[in-house]
């Protein structure tokens, strides 16, 4: 898994570019966190739904792609049940399903009291190709 997490900090310039961190990454599961800063809130001082989109997207892609295998999103839905301010966001992301072509998962954002910010639910299309032969 060391690869896939080498793979991730240096591949995803989108995640990096907002501040986001991979900390953990398993078979069909992984962990991201985002330090909320100014950068992050929209308009109405709260954390941008597309900063949270960005850190929920980062674990669903880390842990769909745990398997070593091309898996490119499909289809994904995010509900939002709380703003945050200040802190750092966690999103967890899990395996609900798996099959050769096609995976399920669902990622929970949480702030630092552990309150449910927001839920991601995304679906994979497994390509045949190796993700780590991608690189080049």
């Amino acid at each position: 898994m060391k690869e896939l997490m080498e793979f991730f900090e240096r591949k995803d310039r989108f995640a990096a570019l907002a501040g986001i961190e991979l900390l953990e990454i398993g078979e069909g599961y992984a962990k991201a966190r985002m330090k909320i800063e100014e950068r992050h809130l929209n308009g109405v001082d709260v954390v941008h739904g597309a900063a949270i989109f960005t850190l929920a997207d980062l674990a669903f892609a880390a842990a769909s792609n745990s398997h070593g295998t091309v898996a490119l999103a499909i289809n994904v839905n995010i509900s939002f049940m709380k703003a945050a301010r200040s802190g750092t966001l966690t999103a967890e992301a899990r395996e609900l399903t798996r099959n050769p072509k096609l995976g399920t998962y669902e990622v929970r954002i949480t702030d630092d009291a552990e309150d449910l910010v927001a839920i991601f639910q995304g679906m994979v299309y497994r390509k045949k190709e190796r993700l780590l032969d991608s690189e080049s």
